[in-house]
């Protein structure tokens, strides 16, 4: 399972402005909404229902927001660089500033788990988050998210 997959070019925000977790996850629910056409209200709730199982925040500044969705066709990925990292409970109590959402279908089983060990692995990769910390455009941030099999993309930052 490649990146570009789970994440479409339009799909990527190169600088969320945003105040806290809640607020973040309300936005990045208003834009799955769009890409999903499902309704905001119910990714939200899904999301916020996976925080009370345990945040998401997996540490070093990194969020990987998830859940599943009945009536979602695909597994969606969004893909958020914060304009100011925000606090988020964390493992590591750090403030959060990359954030990937990871939408799945109820009955993406496996496929789903896949998704998340996927975009973990690519996001334990130290090097892949300094040059995402570094570019200032959406279509960079992209480039280095989809980059074939590594994930890293020297040319795009």
């Amino acid at each position: 399972m490649e990146m570009s997959d789970l994440l479409a070019p339009g799909s990527v925000i190169a600088f969320l402005k945003t105040n806290g977790k809640k607020q973040l996850l309300q936005d990045l629910s208003a834009r799955a909404a769009a890409l999903t056409e499902l309704p905001e209200r119910r990714i939200f709730e899904t999301l916020m229902e996976r925080e009370r199982l345990g945040s998401t925040g997996v540490g070093q500044g990194i969020a990987i927001p998830h859940g599943r969705l009945a009536g979602l066709k695909r597994i969606v990925g969004l893909f958020a660089r914060l304009e100011t990292p925000v606090a988020y409970d964390a493992v590591d109590n750090q403030p959060v500033d990359l954030v990937f959402l990871l939408l799945a279908p109820e009955s993406a089983g496996a496929d789903h788990l896949k998704a998340l060990a996927r975009v973990s692995r690519l996001l334990r990769n130290q090097a892949v988050c300094e040059k995402l910390r570094a570019a200032t455009k959406a279509e960079a941030l992209y480039a280095i998210l989809t980059e074939p099999s590594t994930g890293v993309n020297t040319q795009a930052a």
